[in-house]
């Protein structure tokens, strides 16, 4: 983009009127990330939190090593938790695997159950295996959608360590988190899985039928490959 077009963008970032600076915001999507970040951080500290919220997004898909630091000082220091849960997906984004020590910092700290949850759902993007030990935890949490997201999280690194931890679910009375758990078997390639997503194949509900179905055939896949 021309110069003269940052510019007016970082004028229209300026905007008393929010719909000026979201529509701004929204356009540097066509932006390089060395050109966009100085752009966004204008409005990481924006009066209307759906504008910071839009910025932070911003921030994991345009990757340079300043969006990294950004990110993790939003989710150590920020008062709104909705925001702090934002920075933790947004640092799944960036697949970055030093975030791993800061997410697991504020799934064991922070005491809001949507940081925790949205710090469960980046270690998966991320996908490093030292994940392993705070997403086992995640599967004892009381929320239910923290089970959920543990459960796909152990999927996306393929935790086959973790099949023990996670058959206990096939069971369960929420039929997402059986849907999860037919998801993530599809990813952890052993006799105990094949063995469950069968068994889930018959579930009375579809959705998880159906799921188990597409994580078997995605095994005979990974079978036949080898």
């Amino acid at each position: 983009m021309t110069t003269l077009g940052l510019e007016l963008i970082s004028t229209q970032l300026e905007s008393p009127n929010l719909r000026d600076r979201m529509i701004a915001l929204a356009s540097l999507r066509h932006v390089s990330a060395d050109d966009a970040v100085p752009l966004i951080k204008k409005v990481l500290d924006d009066d209307s939190l759906q504008m910071r919220s839009m910025a932070i997004f911003a921030l994991g898909i345009k990757k340079t090593p300043e969006s990294y630091h950004l990110l993790v000082k939003i989710l150590e220091t920020d008062p709104d938790y909705g925001i702090r849960a934002d920075a933790a997906g947004a640092l799944g984004y960036l697949e970055d695997n030093r975030a791993v020590e800061v997410l697991s910092r504020a799934f064991y700290e922070d005491t809001d159950w949507l940081v925790r949850f949205s710090a469960a759902v980046a270690l998966g993007n991320i996908k490093d295996p030292r994940a392993h030990d705070i997403l086992i935890q995640a599967l004892n949490s009381q929320e239910i959608v923290i089970q959920q997201a543990a459960i796909s999280a152990l999927g996306e690194i393929r935790d086959i360590d973790s099949i023990t931890h996670i058959l206990r679910f096939a069971q369960s009375e929420d039929w997402l988190v059986r849907q999860r758990l037919a998801e993530a078997l599809g990813n952890l390639p052993t006799p105990q899985s094949v063995s469950a997503l069968k068994y889930l194949a018959k579930d009375s509900h579809n959705n998880v039928a159906e799921a188990a179905r597409i994580s078997l055939q995605q095994l005979e896949k990974t079978n036949n490959l080898r």
